[in-house]
This record gives C-alpha cells, structure tokens and sequence, in this order.
C-alpha cells in the first residue's frame, strides 16, 4: 500500500441526493431515499469503491416549509437511522456506518444503546454524528414549545458527550468470563456505575450492552460555529465540513486542529471531511451542463423554503429580483447562515438566484472531468483544506457510479485513495486509535 497520504472518503446518503431535483433527473431512481432494495445496492456499490462511510443525517421536523414547497421533496419519506443501518450491517462488511442523533431531542443512555447495538452488529464499523439540531420546529414534536438557545444546546452536548462515552466504558473488555464450570458469567468487579450527576443531565448506568468492538464508536461532529469548533476540538475524530472555499477550508482545518494541540489532543486523530457535491462528465462542457440541467428541475417553491430555512426567516417576503436585504441572527444554525450570507456577497446574487442555488446545492462542488476533480481533491489535500470529503452525488444511481467508477480509479492511479481496506472496523479505515477505559 502506498505511503502517502491519502484522502478519506464519506458518502452522504439521507437525503439519498441533497439536490432539490435530483429524483426529476433523466434515468434517476424517484423513490430511492424510501426504497431498501436501491439503498442497499447503493451501499454495497460504496463498498466495493472502498469508501470509508455510509453516513446518514437526519431530521426531526418535517412541516419546516410550507406545503406548496414540500410536495417537491423526495425527503418527506425517509428511513430512521439506526434502523436503515442496522439492516445495511447485515448487507456489508467494511463500509462504516455512521448515523446523527440529537443531543437536543434524545437521552444519552438511548443514545449510547443504540450505537454501542449497531457497534456490535456490524463488527466495528459505527460512527455517531453528534448534533444539536438547528431546526427549532423540531422541539414541537418533543412536547416543548421552543428550541433551547444556541449556546445551551452545545453545552448540553459537551456533558452528553461525556455520559454516552462513560456508558460506553461500563464494562471491562474481558468483563464477559462465561465461565461454564462455575456459573459465572461476568466477572462483577468489571462493571462500573457511572452515576452522573450535571447540569443537564443525570444517568445512573450501567450500560446493559458489552464495550463496542471499537471501544467507542468513532465521534463525528458537524458544527463550524464557535462553540462547534470547540466542541469538535475537544471530542470528535472525524468533522463533517460546509466550507465552499479552499482558503476557507485551510483556515477552519488550521484553527481546528490548532485548537486540538492545544488541547494535548493528536491532530492526527482528527479528519476533517468537507461536503463535496461532484458532477462529473467526459468534458467540462458536459459536466456543466449536467449541473444546469440538474439547477433547472428545482421549483421556486422549494428554491425559498429552502434559504428560509438557512436564514432562519421567511424569505419569501423579499423582492425574488431585489438583493437579499439585511437578515436579523435567529437560534438557527450560525455556520449555515453565514455561509449563505456569504455567497449572497461575494456573488452578488438577486435573492431568486441564490435561492435557486440554495435549492440545488450551494455549497463546494466539484463538476468537471475525472481528472480535474482528482486534481481538485489533491490540492485540499495537499495544501491541509482538507484530510478528505464527504461526497454528495448529483442524481442516484447514475452519479454515484460515475464517481466510484471514474473519479475513484483516478484517485486510486494517483496513490491518493486506497485499493483496499486496511482492516475491518471503521477506526482502521480512518486511522483512529482505539479508546482506552476511563474505568479499567
């Protein structure tokens, strides 16, 4: 195997295509985010590519638009995480999975049973997407009127970071004695209690599920504000990026990893994957083309709902020809808002333009030729934008093969992507240590 270094890549799969219009697509699958059979295929498709993760995000709200701008979605039918998952365990054996789960909206211990199970299941290839949940239409259907404020709501994720991963440590590894002759099946002085105690929380334990193969599963983490930045140098391995800019990217994964060594904390055992939206054609024309063709099938219905919920306020109030006028801060998402902003100024764009680029995909986007996307991937790599990607794929299945089958052997030819996995659970394939025990 080479020893270069190499790019780590992620597949994000829910929505099975981010892009408003990629079930309209000629040749895509319309169903496929709700389809088992096209998922499965799909993953195992990711797997013989050798990508490191399936990742699946997730949402906890659906009437977060109005209705005329829902209808146009392929994402109000979409499978619960865990579950999908854990069905995609049994269908695979080395692709990681790695799911969302609110810290907001959820208990560590469910939260820590759930992923130490799918842990189990898939022999050691779980990864848990820590977020807070941006959407404040979500707290209805939780039984509570409002969304806790931002500052909160990562507070509370640094102490439930600390429970789940505590919950995790409740056994011993050689905790599980089965030992036949004497009746003993665990070995009692293996198994700790963790009985916190916080400001948000209070869990008794012990977890009622052995130490997951990984120890723990690997901690993903998706925030770029302030608070996220820090949460992610102190707890995750792997952060899922927005950044639409190289300079941007350089600048996040300095301050980041900064922060980590600060913190005596190895920057090695912290990949930072920025979302990557990758159209790929025989020619730059073409693949330009593809994009256009892909921007024109999404609805201006769905193009404004979707920048109201980046900016936190209705956008369809503002002159659709006029510039986006001043946007007061909301308790939304801080990074998604600002990157939105962003691209409104550095484009200067009419509010119908960046609204029908917020409805296709507004972020990084590679779209060009096998070769200039490998060319592209190289440069963040190389000049430290990036340790990889999490690729989101135009239409399914037609964009996603035209990744695995042309930019990845591209890549591989490069020494910049493996041939093979270096092992079966998912920290190998990232080159995370295993965590030790607190306790033991």
């Amino acid at each position: 195997m080479s020893t270069q270094r190499q790019l780590k890549l992620g597949a994000f799969m829910r929505p099975i295509s981010i892009h408003t219009g990629a079930w309209r697509y000629p040749g895509a699958w319309p169903d496929a985010n709700f389809n088992f059979r096209h998922i499965r295929t799909l993953a195992q498709a990711l797997e013989a590519a050798k990508f490191d993760a399936f990742f699946m995000a997730d949402h906890l709200a659906l009437l977060n638009m109005p209705r005329e701008a829902l209808k146009r979605s392929h994402t109000a039918t979409s499978f619960e995480p865990f579950t999908l998952l854990s069905a995609l365990s049994q269908a695979t054996e080395r692709i990681g999975l790695v799911a969302t789960a609110s810290t907001s909206f959820d208990d560590p211990f469910h939260i820590a049973r759930r992923f130490a199970s799918l842990d189990h299941l898939s022999e050691g290839r779980a990864g848990w997407n820590i977020v807070t949940t941006a959407n404040p239409d979500a707290a209805l259907n939780f039984g509570l009127e409002e969304h806790l404020d931002h500052g909160q709501r990562y507070a509370r994720a640094r102490e439930f970071y600390e429970v789940v991963t505590g919950l995790w440590d409740s056994w011993a590894d050689d905790a599980f004695v089965r030992d036949v002759d004497s009746g003993t099946y665990f070995d009692p002085d293996k198994l700790h209690t963790l009985d916190h105690k916080g400001e948000y929380l209070s869990v008794r334990g012990p977890l009622h599920i052995a130490r997951p193969p990984q120890g723990w599963p690997v901690i993903v983490q998706a925030g770029a504000s302030e608070p996220g930045r820090q949460l992610a140098a102190e707890t995750a391995e792997v952060v899922f990026a927005g950044h639409t800019t190289l300079d941007e990217g350089k600048a996040f994964f300095a301050d980041v990893k900064g922060r980590m060594q600060r913190l005596g904390r190895n920057p090695e055992h912290l990949k930072i994957l920025p979302g990557a939206f990758v159209v790929v054609g025989d020619t730059l024309e073409e693949a330009r083309r593809i994009r256009a063709r892909l921007d024109s099938l999404v609805h201006y219905e769905s193009a404004i709902a979707s920048l109201s919920i980046a900016l936190g306020v209705d956008a369809s109030r503002f002159d659709p020809d006029g510039f986006l006028p001043e946007v007061p801060d909301t308790n939304q998402s801080k990074s998604s808002r600002e990157r939105v902003l962003g691209i409104a100024e550095r484009e200067k764009l009419t509010v119908r333009q960046l609204a029908q680029r917020l409805g296709g995909y507004a972020g990084l986007a590679f779209v060009g030729t096998a070769q200039s996307i490998a060319d592209e991937m190289e440069q963040w790599l190389y000049e430290d934008g990036s340790d990889g990607f999490n690729i989101m794929f135009p239409w399914l299945p037609g964009g996603l093969y035209a990744f695995t089958e042309r930019v990845v052997p591209e890549l591989q030819r490069r020494g910049l992507f493996r041939r093979e996995y270096e092992g079966t659970t998912l920290r190998e394939h990232l080159g995370l240590p295993r965590p030790g025990n607190r306790f033991f």
